[in-house]
């Protein structure tokens, strides 16, 4: 006996329907229930996947496929012989919330009413024996009254907590359209806060935040209280379930959870970052400390005024017993650079710390060091490239961390120290060698060498030799035509081997090397000529190298109409470099820095392209000039608290960093 009708779903005429994605045909959504059905209690999660990838791929589209499969979904998930209830669950689960969020013209007509017609059981699931079923169902409850119910019936604290979380998030929504309901969700509320045990007490500040963001800031001490009592924590793996999780969560990342409520209050986040750090360190609670950690670190990613209030925290931590704790205490100092130069003496103790966390990447030596090149503190500089190379030295590439800590680019440590290039440079020639002998000689990790040489410029001319020796007829690349020219006369050398390269698929590569060559002390005349004859000729969209015209100055004149001409038809970087190029070329700042302010203007309103805001201020620093408008959007945006970065990531510190950097330095032009 099946829970549905097989006769049932062979009568749907499923080939005049769709599925939500092309390339899973409708096809396998019958044979999927089927097999669910014909499975029984052997049925697994398994077999529900060509059901999710047909119905509820995640993609804004609810299909008719979905509106036909209703039936059999609710029928299969409601009988206790199917072996897949909670996943089935969770499907509904899905479609409901796409039906919900989806362009009303994504989803089927005829969605709606089939879901009405089944409502009664799919709120049935709110009640089913199986408690991994209904807590698996708390989000189809469509309103308040559904969840009130069960949670007057619900008895198992583990049951009950899901409810309470999802009172919260349901009274939000309905805040303004049913006062009533959200009323008795706060009376629900303050009992528990009056006369919960202390894990629920937490649950219900995150659900009363929901619809009043301010609760948490009132509740603060006991938060800070919940969450660093050891007696307290096993309580929150006992009990701490939501729908769509396994597992419970832990006291860890409830604290997590209860951090992100303070983020529309930057000062309160900070406080309370702090006081569950004085509260871990009077414990010696070193689970607690490294989730402080974790939190600091989310809150100066976004916030750069937490910094005050949290090295300390970080610098305190750097004696902690815990490797993993010693580890994100350092990563923070490094990501924070100069501000943390106080505890220089303490880091260079560190450097040969082997302490690791068994999830992240690098030592706490490594951070600590990374560290002192933030401070600008020499004694990291001896045995620094060695380390850098360490990961890489056996492999083609260290292994990819998505998570923070994470190592930085070999470029990103070593650029900022030019002043040291002349230590640095036998150490990075030597791994150059031998990177190039054992690995990819054009892999990223060259890249990022390059990287370096061309940043440092005429002090790098000693690795000369190793740049040229990446140079070869197939894989010729741009870096290496820049980092020549950075070198200067000083490289002049290099420029047979230069012209005689001729790397496949880069028909401009000529244009580059006359370029370079003229960095080199080559002809500049050809060089003009050359360029400028390609930028004349070339159509659009990408009109030839006008970048390179920059570099000739006044010389270029001749080429300006048509530079002019390049920067009023195109968009983006090409608009910037025409832009750049025409008052090289002419002189005028106008209408070069106008034509900049498009790039600078929109984020001082919050947006945040913020690469092509950095290219706009490095060519206004070129001309030296600013239009009313970009000084005006400039000290909007110097006095913005979040990072001035698209990454999240130890990179939007560097790029914040140096924007800042060059808003003052604009700022500061008469």
């Amino acid at each position: 006996m099946t829970a549905i009708s097989l006769e049932a779903l062979d009568a749907v005429p499923w080939d005049r329907l769709e599925s939500a994605l092309p390339q899973h045909p409708v096809e396998g959504v019958p044979r999927a229930l089927r097999r669910l059905a014909l499975g029984g209690g052997a049925a697994t999660e398994e077999h529900c996947y060509p059901l999710s990838y047909c119905l509820a791929a995640g993609n804004g589209r609810v299909p008719s496929a979905a509106t036909a499969a209703l039936p059999f979904l609710v029928a299969l998930a409601a009988d206790p012989g199917t072996g897949a209830r909670v996943d089935l669950v969770g499907l509904l689960v899905s479609l409901k919330r796409a039906a919900k969020t989806a362009r009303p013209d994504l989803v089927d007509a005829g969605w709606p009413a089939a879901w009405g017609r089944h409502r009664g059981a799919v709120l049935a699931l709110l009640a089913d024996p199986d408690p991994d079923v209904r807590r698996e169902a708390i989000p189809l409850a469509d309103g308040v009254v559904p969840l009130l119910e069960r949670w007057r019936a619900e008895t198992d604290p583990a049951m009950r907590l899901p409810v309470l979380l999802q009172l919260g998030w349901v009274a939000a929504e309905a805040a303004e359209a049913d006062a009533r309901s959200v009323e008795e969700v706060r009376t629900v509320l303050d009992g528990v806060l009056r006369d919960g045990d202390p894990v629920m007490k937490v649950a219900a500040v995150i659900a009363w935040a929901q619809f009043d963001p301010q609760e948490p800031v009132r509740r603060i001490d006991l938060l800070v209280e919940t969450l660093s009592d050891l007696a307290v924590r096993p309580r929150f793996e006992e009990i701490w379930y939501v729908s769509d999780v396994e597992e419970p969560f832990t006291r860890e990342a409830v604290v997590t959870w209860a951090a992100e409520l303070f983020d529309h209050d930057p000062r309160t986040a900070a406080s309370f970052v702090v006081r569950l750090a004085d509260a871990a360190a009077r414990t010696g609670d070193t689970e607690l400390s490294g989730a402080v950690l974790d939190e600091a670190w989310r809150l100066l990613v976004l916030r750069p005024s937490a910094a005050p209030a949290l090295l300390p925290v970080a610098g305190r931590l750097l004696d902690h017993r815990a490797d993993p704790v010693r580890l994100r205490a350092a990563h923070l100092l490094a990501v924070l650079g100069r501000q943390s130069a106080r505890y220089a003496d303490r880091l260079a103790t560190l450097l040969d710390d082997p302490g690791e966390d068994p999830c992240l990447e690098g030592t706490v030596g490594d951070y600590a060091r990374w560290a002192l090149t933030r401070i600008g503190d020499p004694r990291a500089i001896p045995g620094l490239v060695e380390r850098l190379y360490e990961p890489y030295r056996e492999y083609y590439g260290r292994g990819y961390c998505v998570s923070d800590p994470r190592l930085p680019a070999v470029d990103a440590v070593l650029v900022p120290l030019r002043a040291h290039a002349d230590v640095l440079l036998p150490a990075l020639r030597e791994v150059m060698r031998h990177h190039a002998a054992h690995n990819d000689s054009h892999g990223p990790l060259t890249g990022a060498f390059l990287k370096v040489l061309k940043a440092w410029g005429p002090d790098a001319l000693p690795a000369l030799p190793e740049v040229v020796a990446l140079m070869d007829d197939a894989r010729g690349s741009l870096p290496i035509v820049e980092v020549l020219a950075a070198m200067g006369p000083g490289a002049a050398s290099a420029e047979p081997a230069l012209r005689a390269c001729n790397p496949l698929n880069w028909p401009g590569y000529h244009w580059n090397a006359a370029w370079a060559a003229a960095h080199m002390g080559g002809d500049r005349t050809a060089a003009l000529r050359l360029i400028g004859d390609a930028v004349l000729t070339e159509e659009g969209p990408y009109y030839g190298p006008v970048r390179l015209l920059t570099d000739f100055g006044p010389a270029a004149a001749p080429y300006a109409d048509r530079v002019r001409h390049i920067m009023e038809n195109t968009g983006g970087l090409h608009r910037i470099e025409a832009a750049l190029a025409l008052w090289s070329g002419t002189g005028e700042p106008e209408p070069s820095i106008s034509v900049l302010a498009e790039f600078v203007l929109p984020i001082a309103d919050g947006g945040d392209d913020y690469g092509l805001f950095g290219e706009a201020l490095r060519a206004l620093a070129r001309i030296g000039t600013l239009t009313p408008a970009t000084r005006a959007a400039l000290r909007t945006v110097r006095g913005f608290d979040g990072r001035l970065a698209q990454e999240w990531n130890y990179e939007a510190f560097l790029q914040d960093e140096e924007l800042r950097a060059a808003i003052d330095y604009l700022l500061a032009l008469p």
